[in-house]
């Protein structure tokens, strides 16, 4: 794959407005705040969450630098993470698409009088029961929504022409393990039941995610198989926060620190897991690398930078995968950390990981989801 020299790729200069002006117009409609509170607010971030990045940069992939030298660094940590949360929630597609439909649905929980809400991305029409996907959104099972992700389940549904369900799962530490896993379990049993209404074939459901959202993809598809009431036909795991083991590892795991950091991580695992975070027993499906069979899981891809905080546990975890006989695409990225791809679709390298990804799922649309094996897969 071709690569832009550093100097000829442009990067907006408005580049952190990109991702700070969403909560300011959040903020403005739901909160009566002055412009001067916005400017403490701002100066409480850089305070309290910027964390400076060492000035070297010659290993970051030359088309991602300058959004690696822009992005703002942040530590995520209790005081904090509604702000985030806010954010992202404001992330939704401002014009609906002609093209395709986005509604919600309310289902009822499992054990409880709650509803689950689910986020459906539909084409237009479909010629027939198609393959589908379970979406789970990333955000560090502390924050996040289906709304962040509208722009990549639209893609998904236009390029593969099949339905999307996103998950509203709950989140730590309000809501601890396991609660998002049973969120997403009652998604996937809803979405077989539904399958006549959805247009959908209930053997042909792929779990996927990201960061997050890619753990619980892993951990939904192992608890699926052992529950054995459905089972889906793939898996999709980007850049998958999969082992609390990561937060013991205090060398920051030679990674870039753009996004997700070391203090994040374990911010994150101990929100989710508790007390039990990187002790020597977790719960069962708590950390799905954690698993010791993984013999009978549905074919997988994961793909992740080399410089993404996960890269180390998402190449094992393929590697385990192989071993057990599961088929299963390992595709890196060198030079690239943690949630790359969310910054300019249209750069090759963003383009490639995606290309990846649409071309494993397309298997969903034959009765087959065979994939390769461990492929040594490196985008330059």
């Amino acid at each position: 794959m071709t690569t832009k020299d550093t100097k000829s790729t442009k990067v907006p200069h408005t580049l952190p407005l990109r991702i700070f002006v969403p909560f300011v117009v959040k903020i403005k409609l739901r909160f009566p705040v002055k412009h001067n509170a916005l400017i403490n607010w701002t100066t409480f971030l850089s305070r309290h969450t910027l964390i400076p990045m060492k000035r070297d940069y010659s290993a970051i992939h030359p088309e991602l630098r300058l959004f690696a030298r822009f992005t703002p660094k942040v530590t995520y940590n209790r005081h904090n993470v509604w702000l985030f949360h806010r954010i992202l929630g404001a992330a939704r597609v401002s014009i609906p698409p002609r093209d395709l439909r986005i509604h919600n649905a309310w289902v009822p929980r499992r054990g409880d009088q709650t509803s689950l809400r689910l986020r459906i991305y539909q084409p237009d029409a479909l010629a027939a029961p198609s393959g589908t996907m379970l979406w789970l959104h990333g955000g560090g099972y502390v924050m996040g929504t289906p709304e962040q992700d509208d722009k990549r389940c639209a893609e998904f549904v236009r390029e593969l022409g099949m339905v999307v369900v996103s998950v509203d799962y709950r989140l730590a530490p309000e809501d601890p393990f396991p609660a998002a896993l049973e969120d997403s379990y009652t998604a996937l049993t809803w979405m077989a039941s539904q399958a006549q209404q959805l247009g959908i074939d209930s053997a042909r459901i792929a779990v996927a995610g990201a960061s997050a959202g890619g753990g619980l993809a892993a951990a939904l598809a192992q608890l699926a198989h052992d529950r054995k009431d459905i089972q889906p036909a793939f898996q999709l795991l980007i850049f998958p926060m999969l082992d609390d083991r990561t937060v013991l590892r205090g060398d920051g795991v030679n990674c870039a620190n753009v996004i997700w950091n070391q203090k994040s991580n374990r911010f994150g695992w101990e929100s989710y897991l508790g007390k039990a975070c990187g002790n020597e027993k977790v719960p069962e499906y708590g950390a799905p690398a954690r698993r010791e069979d993984l013999s009978g899981l549905p074919p997988a891809w994961i793909g992740v930078g080399t410089l993404d905080l996960f890269h180390d546990e998402s190449l094992a975890y393929a590697q385990r995968l192989q071993e057990a006989g599961v088929a299963c695409e390992f595709y890196p990225v060198q030079g690239a950390f943690h949630g790359f791809d969310i910054f300019n679709a249209g750069l090759p390298v963003v383009r490639g990981f995606r290309e990846s990804q649409i071309s494993a799922l397309s298997q969903l649309s034959s009765s087959s989801t065979a994939v390769s094996r461990l492929s040594p897969h490196t985008s330059k």
